[in-house]
């Protein structure tokens, strides 16, 4: 048998742990940390009712029976009251029938008073013998009958744990020996389930044969699982024994139905309601559980009604419609979405009748006849019946809501009913309920509310004389479950016991109301397979799970169940072993108990005290035993604590507490401390337990002595302790401390005394009731489940005077975590005494552990508030620490300083490590290398243990631990520690920042939605022949990778109209329509997957983009089809050559010799040419001099016997204006510079063009204006000329002239300046002569220049540069006048001349021509 006691360990807040240790804080009402409890004994015998009581100041405690105080010293010998340790027992010797009564046990100090009470059921012996005979002496050997015979009593041939199926049948027997064998003489045999006397029905057959008792489950049913226990009574004692059985579901009718419902009752039956309750199944199937159907049947028939339409969740239903006076049985069974379960066991018979009757009925000394007689009380006539009394809601669900009320007061309740009305809040509506039919009972179920909503409820009486005036309505009620579904358990912890069991033992489920118990479910590591531990909920927090396979692991869960439903399953516990412990284990639940004599009985149950299941009639006492129990207490507790020597002083004399020595057990202290807990049979129990067991076989060291105890704070009474824990804790974890004080007078100390009965937990401790200005010792010991550890050394002599200091005392408590090479941290509990003001930080001293004194330094320079600091360190060094605490009036004594620590990292350290997996769960990861069999990783959060799973789900396997974040938030920032108990300071820590923690959101949205990179979304193209592609490409995609095609959310499949292909290998995804009808107007969507891995892209092709698309491809695959034939690679379109001539050209393919091309003009064909021409692919038609009349529609055709193809041209309108424009704009750019020339009549300015037409639009300007035409100033065009001539020019035309061309565009202009002032060079021709004849001997020609510097003067003819000779004489006088003078003229002389003047501003020229002709031609061409 192995026993282990876990501590918890954890940082109180400052706050909390400095009002513990205030005095003022200290004081509260009394509380009952372990309740009386209720006993059923026999006749003339002892009873001891005990409890613990705490509070401070210590309080009262008075025992009443029936109200009335108990007096001792009143009966003597009757009562004895004992008071120890804060035990207090009141036993009652020699019980008779007049014990019988309730007592009450009345705690009370300065603070307040709480009572707690406790029932005595003194019953007699029943038999043919005396009772005298059934009231053994008390001697030393045991009970004796008064004649001298004591029954020795064994159990053999017992029957082993059971397992069966529901429907099946099952026989549990034992063989009973009883020695002396008298003739006739016959034991009592009683059986029992989980504490409960069985009696013979149809369900349970029972029979004695003498020598063996059989019990017969003739229909299992799982109501009948249990602790089964078989008690055999004679006069000299009883023996018991027992054994679990488990009954498991019966196969379902229907694969996947859930298992049927158990433990069907009936509660508040009344005239025509009743309520039934039920139990829901561990089995649901698979599925959860939708609901319940409850059935009705009527006593003496087999016809079953179902009483609900609907399935009901909540496990407790009001039946209603029910005949007043008739009986009713009832069953339930569970529906799932497979299908429906078998019925329950059906429940016992229940009538519909009154109350009041059914009491009448029952305290009756008539035989029961098996009928109901129905009495009405004497009519009132004419009295109308009042008002309802107590209406009130008695359960709310969101199904229905029940109320109960009482009739009202007075005559006129003969045959009374009920009308209830309900009414909506806030409105003044009463709507009656039941309209057609009142009910008789004073109980109404009302279905169909609407959930959510609130009512108020009023209910009416009416008899033959009337319907009488309302009750007072309810409170507001809303409609909705009240109870919550509990909680889920937690900590479930599996422990080794047999070969083929394993006890599995959890923490409670939280703030659970009304919880039925718990289900427990096991599962082979690695199968996913959970079976049912139990089918009938257990109400503790411990079972003994049986029928597991030996050597395989399992893992283990735990969910709570109450009326509302079943929890949650709690985390799977760590996986355990199947094999025997150490000891051999135990069977399920039971423990050996004492029987009559002090000899060691078989093996019994004692659930009550374990599980807090009700206490059951308590068996024949060994008082004897009972009477020493006080005394057995306190000398276990001393020898325990007796432990003073030596670790290595083993002693020869036996002790309470076994062994002392090096290796220590702790059967007392086990015993001590249980017997806070549990009852005094147990407590007896463990001790023979203990007795009997090899001490070796539970092997454990106590704790070594706590050291450095120091002075926390001091008043006038009282002194706050401090300590350190041992170095040595002895292999299991210190479960508390013992702290003596002596008094030490002229430094002579005194005897040692207590200064706590129960051990403290924490390593500070007050010691109160001092006397002030006197001088004090102490010595501490620690504890673990091995044992009490030999004390501390006495402490330094300390005066106990209070502190009136205004600056804080020393903090405590100094430990070291995280030892790295160059840092570690340093934790610290804040000061008992604050001084005058709160503490408001804390300063870090550290000086090298050899350094002097003087080499203390400090750490931090501003003062920190947190309770914790992480201190850089020089690697190799080894240092000591301490901690000051400050207020506002400064900083106050310096904490005891630590051990000395080496800078060094241990080799093997690990850091924790953040994780995000898979499925996006972030988690902080430790591991560690050092672990021991009793090492537990302890999670921290800011350096305080956490205590509150809802954050972090903590997982912890092997020698790894994971905290898992369960919904990462901001209130998850801080700094995550992990200490490793049992080890050499293995802990690590991790800072989650508000930074890294939005890193690791983003990260863990990634893994838990994983997303493939695109390289390009969805896009679309068109193809040849028209044909569509849909494509995108995935920048990474696995070989597992699948792609859904969707269009308008209907997945498209490979087929005639959709080509769809997928290369893994460059991540291309395309689909090929083959053209797009009116109906493929929608979105169109790729779905990829990739294992975890989504995405999707989508293209919306609707409205003028689908058509613009729809239109491309119909027009790319006419393209397509239009080339399979002869066909323009280029349309019929024209250029203008820089001749000014338009050529119609198209460019063609897919010629052959027999394709022939057609020109049409306005439908007629244009017959082959020298304009028409065909090269390289290029067919023309060349227009040389265009006019109006060319203006049409032109048309070019080829045709083959493989098809045609047409283009056209039109050239009218507006084709002919674009044409003409294109001409007019070469035209334009052909043109040369605007120049000026002397004529006969003025001055002519003039242009040339390569091409002139008759359609070309001309303008002349005059300083930017238009000029209007008259006689003096006209223009006209010759040839290629275009001119504008001035007669007579005066000063007033000079300026800037410009002619304008119109393309239809921008048109293009060109200017020319007449002038005769100005920075650039102006030339003003006065040509006197420009015809000659050859009559004349010489020609003369003038020119007037102007310019500034003095331009330099060329002359040319026909563009050749004239030097001056005899024949023609060029000068140039005063810088203004040139002459040209040609003597001899003849027809030689003809030409173009000009004049060309420059300067450095610019260059202007003027050209005219000179005929020469022989006059008597000349004549001839004038006539």
């Amino acid at each position: 048998l192995r026993l282990d006691f876990v501590q918890r360990h954890h940082r109180l807040p400052t706050v909390e742990h400095f009002k513990r240790m205030n005095e003022d804080s200290l004081m509260h009402t009394p509380e009952f940390v372990i309740k009386p409890r209720s006993h059923t004994v026999w006749e003339k015998q002892c009873v001891r009712l005990h409890c613990t009581v705490s509070g401070w100041p210590d309080p009262r405690v008075v025992w009443y029976k029936n109200n009335v105080a108990i007096d001792p010293l009143a009966s003597p010998g009757k009562y004895k009251l004992e008071s120890r340790y804060s035990v207090h027992s009141l036993e009652i010797n020699r019980c008779d029938f007049d014990d019988t009564a309730q007592y009450r046990v009345s705690a009370m100090n300065s603070k307040g008073e709480l009572s707690a009470f406790a029932s005595v059921v003194v019953k007699r012996f029943k038999g043919e013998i005396d009772d005298v005979l059934l009231s053994p002496a008390l001697t030393v050997d045991g009970p004796v009958s008064e004649y001298g015979i004591t029954f020795k009593t064994h159990i053999v041939d017992k029957f082993g744990v059971s397992f069966g199926r529901e429907g099946e049948t099952m026989s549990l027997g034992c063989t009973v020996i009883i020695y002396p064998a008298l003739h006739r003489y016959q034991p009592e045999v009683q059986w029992y389930r989980d504490d409960v006397l069985l009696s013979a029905s149809k369900w349970h057959h029972m029979h004695w044969s003498g020598d063996r008792a059989t019990l017969t489950l003739t229909h299992l049913n799982k109501e009948d699982e249990g602790l089964y226990t078989l008690r055999v009574t004679t006069k000299s004692g009883y023996e018991t024994y027992s054994a679990y059985v488990f009954v498991r579901d019966a196969d379902a009718e229907i694969e996947g139905a859930p298992g049927a419902p158990l433990d069907v009752r009936c509660l508040d039956a009344n005239k025509d309601y009743i309520i039934v309750t039920w139990k829901q199944p561990a089995v649901d199937g698979g599925n959860s559980i939708l609901g319940y159907f409850v059935d009705r049947c009527e006593v003496g028939t087999n016809h079953w009604i179902q009483c609900n339409d609907t399935p009901v969740k909540f496990a407790r239903f009001p039946v209603t419609g029910l005949v007043e006076g008739r009986s009713y049985t009832f069953r339930v069974r569970a529906v799932n979405k497979s299908g429906m379960s078998h019925p329950s066991r059906v429940s016992e018979p229940v009538a519909a009748m009154d109350p009041a009757d059914r009491a009448r009925m029952r305290g009756t000394s008539a035989p029961w006849t098996g009928q109901i007689i129905v009495t009405e009380e004497e009519p009132a006539e004419g009295v109308v019946p009042g008002r309802p009394l107590e209406l009130q809601v008695t359960e709310a669900t969101k199904n229905y809501v029940v109320l109960s009320w009482k009739p009202p007061a007075g005559k006129g309740l003969e045959g009374v009913m009920y009308y209830v009305e309900k009414c909506v809040s806030d409105t003044d509506s009463w709507q009656r309920v039941n309209t057609e039919i009142p009910v008789k009972s004073p109980r109404f179920a009302l279905f169909d509310l609407a959930e959510g909503k609130s009512y108020s409820f009023r209910v009416r009486c009416c008899n033959s004389a009337g319907v009488g005036e309302p009750s007072d309505p309810t409170e507001a009620t809303t409609v909705g479950d009240k109870l919550d579904i509990p909680s889920a358990p937690s900590k479930v912890v599996p422990t080794n016991n047999t070969d083929t069991s394993v006890v599995v033992s959890w923490e409670a489920s939280r703030d659970a109301k009304e919880l039925v118990g718990y289900y427990i479910e096991a599962s082979m590591v690695d199968s996913n397979v959970w079976e049912p531990c139990n089918n009938k909920p257990v109400k503790g927090t411990r079972f003994f799970c049986h029928g597991l396979i030996t050597g395989e692991k399992y893992v283990f869960r735990v969910r709570a169940v109450n009326a509302a439903g079943l929890s949650q399953f709690s985390p799977d516990s760590e996986p355990v072993e199947v094999k025997a412990a150490i000891g051999g284990g135990i069977p399920h639940g039971v423990l050996p108990e004492m029987g009559p004599g002090g000899n060691v009985g078989q093996l019994t149950e004692h659930r009550p005290r374990w599980t807090g299941t009700h206490e059951t009639v308590q068996s024949p006492p060994d008082t004897k035993q009972k009477r020493k129990k006080a005394q057995t207490d306190t000398e276990a507790r001393e020898g325990a604590r007796a432990a003073s020597s030596g670790l290595n002083e083993p002693t020869e004399g036996k002790s309470k507490g076994g062994k002392r020595g090096s290796v220590s057990w702790a059967p007392d202290l086990a015993k001590d401390l249980i017997s806070e807990s549990v009852s005094d049979s147990v407590s007896d129990s463990l001790t023979d337990i203990t007795a009997h067991l090899d001490p070796f076989s539970v092997i454990a060291a106590s704790p070594a002595p706590p050291y450095g105890i120091s002075v926390l704070e001091c008043v006038r009474d009282s002194m706050v302790l401090g300590w350190k824990q041992p170095n040595f804790i002895g292999g299991a974890d210190i479960t508390g401390y013992f702290v003596d004080y002596r008094e030490v007078i002229d430094g002579v100390p005194g005897k040692w005394h207590e200064a706590n009965i129960r051990a403290v937990s924490e390593r500070a401790y007050r010691v109160s009731d001092l006397k002030e200005n006197k001088k004090y010792q102490f010595q501490v010991r620690a504890a673990n489940m091995a044992g009490v550890g030999i004390p501390s050394l006495p402490s330094d002599t300390f005066l106990c005077e209070e502190w009136t200091i205004a600056v804080p005392g020393p903090p405590y408590d100094l430990q070291i975590r995280e030892v790295r090479s160059d840092s570690l941290v340093l934790l610290w509990r804040p000061p008992v005494y604050q001084g005058r003001d709160p503490v408001n930080g804390f300063y870090i001293d550290i000086k090298e552990a050899e350094a002097p004194e003087e080499a203390w330094r400090g750490v931090n320079t501003k003062a920190t508030e947190k309770t914790y600091f992480k201190v850089n360190l020089k690697e190799a060094e080894t240092y000591v620490f301490r901690v000051r605490a400050q207020n506002k009036a400064g900083v106050g004594k310096t904490s005891d300083v630590t051990e000395p620590v080496p800078a060094l990292t241990k080799p093997g350290t690990k850091e924790i490590v953040v994780d995000v997996d898979d499925d996006g769960i972030i988690s902080l990861n430790f591991e560690c290398s050092e672990l021991t069999q009793d090492s537990k990783f302890v999670w921290s959060k800011n350096y305080e243990e956490m205590t509150d799973t809802s954050r972090l789900t903590i997982e912890t396997k092997g020698n790894k631990s994971k905290a898992a974040f369960n919904t990462p938030e901001e209130e998850d920032i801080g700094i995550y520690s992990c200490l490793v108990t049992h080890t050499d300071g293995a802990s690590s820590s991790y800072t989650l920042s508000e930074e890294e923690l939005k890193r690791l959101l983003v990260i863990s949205h990634d893994h838990k939605f994983p997303i493939i990179p695109l390289k390009s979304e969805l896009a679309v193209e068109l193809l040849e022949k028209g044909r569509v592609r849909f494509w995108l490409q995935a920048e990474k995609i696995s070989a597992n990778g699948k792609v859904e095609y969707v269009f308008n959310d209907n997945v498209l499949s490979q087929g005639e109209k959709y080509k769809m292909n997928f290369d893994k290998n460059t991540g291309v995804i395309e689909m090929i329509m083959e053209c797009l009808t009116p109906a493929d107007e929608g979105t169109f969507t790729f779905q990829m997957t990739d294992g975890k891995a989504t995405n999707q892209s989508s293209l919306v092709l609707i409205g003028d983009v689908f058509k613009e698309l729809q239109k491309e491809s119909e027009f790319q695959k006419k393209e397509w089809q239009r080339k399979q034939g002869p066909h323009f690679i280029e349309y019929l379109g024209y250029e203008v050559t820089p001749e000014c001539c338009v050529v119609l050209k198209c460019k063609v393919g897919n010629m052959k010799k027999d394709t022939s091309a057609l020109w049409y003009k306005d439908g007629r064909e244009i017959k082959a040419d020298n304009n028409l021409g065909f090269t390289e692919g290029v067919l023309k038609l060349e227009i040389a001099q265009i006019s109006k009349k060319d203006s049409g529609v032109y048309e070019v055709v080829l045709k083959d016997d493989r098809g045609k193809d047409t283009s056209t041209l039109n050239l009218t309108d507006q084709g002919f204006k674009d044409l003409m424009n294109e001409v007019f704009s070469f035209i334009a750019n052909s043109s040369t510079p605007l120049k000026i020339t002397s004529t006969d009549q003025g001055i002519r300015l003039y242009t040339f063009v390569s091409y002139y037409n008759d359609l070309l639009q001309v303008t002349w300007h005059y300083k930017d204006s238009a000029i209007a035409f008259s006689d003096r100033i006209k223009s006209g065009v010759v040839g290629e000329q275009l001119w504008l001539q001035i007669s007579e020019p005066t000063e007033k035309d000079m300026g800037k002239y410009a002619i304008e061309f119109s393309d239809g565009k921008g048109g293009l202009r060109r200017t020319v300046e007449l002038s005769g002032q100005g920075e650039t060079t102006s030339v003003l021709e006065d040509f006197s002569h420009s015809r000659s004849d050859c009559c004349t001997t010489a020609l003369n020609l003038t020119c007037n220049i102007s310019g500034d510097p003095v331009p330099e003067v060329t002359w040319l003819k026909n563009d050749r540069e004239i030097t001056s000779d005899d024949h023609c004489i060029l000068k140039f006088e005063s810088g203004k006048f040139a002459s040209f003078t040609i003597t001899g003229v003849n027809t030689s002389d003809s030409g173009k001349y000009s004049i060309l003047v420059k300067n450095k501003y610019g260059t202007e020229s003027a050209d005219f021509t000179v005929s020469v002709f022989i006059p008597d031609e000349a004549g001839s061409k004038k006539k």
